[in-house]
């Protein structure tokens, strides 16, 4: 069904962006999300990493290459028909090409390719102090705002940003990370020791001169000190906390419902459309007149 919808809603994409090579990719925030992305993205900008992606960004910006990061997620893990997964920085720059620095779910879900692909960016292993309150977040907002919202799902039929949505995230991102078909299960029963094992394997890749391993707690200090910045006279920003979550996750919704309604309205017409004509096939027995009749009743209800 996924593959089927895609094609639905394929429609035009952006030109790949090309890096320039005066501003390379500096520092990579593979922590997963729920660990203080948000924040942390604003103060990387604020520390002059601008621009710094994050995984919101896949959703929200303009022009948008969510397409794009479905194919890349789809190379990940199913591969291509030879057996090649890797992504290379070329592949990568075409959406993160404006980028210096990237965080959340855009370096989670890609750590260990985005760590090759970029072998002298800096690592800032983003995490929580406390794993449970780490899972209770990802299960209140990853699962029960997003993947468990009825309404958010009945839209994603309905509209083709609001689909992409859900599939560069629910239909594989999120089911890769959580090795789980359902984003539920997955996050709920795999998501602790996942975690485990995602932060053993950065520990794993990098070498300790370039990695930091750091929370939100823990401020400006270790954070500017490992990146060679002054420490700004400010307090460490704070946000996309739980409530800041929904608030985004309304701003998805409102921007997705005008296409939502306009497509609601053509397929309530086409059933009706579908209703109409076959009452009136059987009453007459005429394919001419049923089929004239049907094209009378779309072009009346689509306003064409």
């Amino acid at each position: 069904m996924p593959q089927i919808m895609e094609q639905i809603y394929r429609a035009k994409e952006p030109p790949p962006r090309v890096r320039d090579p005066s501003k390379p990719m500096q520092v990579i925030c593979p922590g997963f999300p729920r660990c203080g992305t948000e924040s942390l993205q604003v103060a990387l900008i604020k520390l002059g990493y601008d621009y710094t992606y994050h995984g919101w960004d896949i959703v929200f910006e303009e022009p948008n290459y969510i397409q794009a990061w479905v194919r890349l997620a789809k190379k990940k893990w199913f591969g291509t028909p030879d057996g090649e997964s890797n992504i290379t920085a070329a592949e990568f720059d075409q959406v993160l090409g404006h980028s210096v620095a990237v965080t959340d779910a855009a370096a989670s879900v890609f750590a260990g390719e985005l760590i090759s692909a970029y072998p002298d960016a800096k690592v800032i292993l983003n995490g929580r102090k406390d794993l449970n309150a780490w899972h209770r977040s990802a299960v209140k907002n990853l699962v029960e705002t997003s993947y468990e919202n009825w309404a958010i799902y009945i839209s994603t039929r309905l509209a083709g940003p609001a689909f992409w949505s859900w599939a560069v995230f629910e239909d594989y991102m999120w089911r890769g990370l959580f090795r789980d078909d359902n984003v539920a299960r997955g996050i709920r029963c795999n998501g602790k020791w996942i975690y485990k094992e995602h932060y053993n394997m950065i520990r794993g890749l990098v070498p300790k001169n370039k990695l930091l391993e750091w929370t939100v707690e823990d401020g400006w200090e270790p954070l500017c000190k490992f990146l060679g910045k002054d420490v700004p006279d400010e307090p460490f920003p704070r946000v996309n906390d739980t409530s800041a979550f929904a608030a985004k996750a309304g701003l998805w919704y409102k921007r997705n419902s005008a296409a939502m309604l306009t497509n609601l309205s053509i397929f309530v017409s086409v059933a009706a459309v579908g209703v109409t004509a076959v009452v009136s096939y059987r009453r007459s027995g005429r394919v001419f007149e049923y089929t004239t009749h049907v094209v009378d009743i779309l072009k009346g209800s689509l306003g064409r």
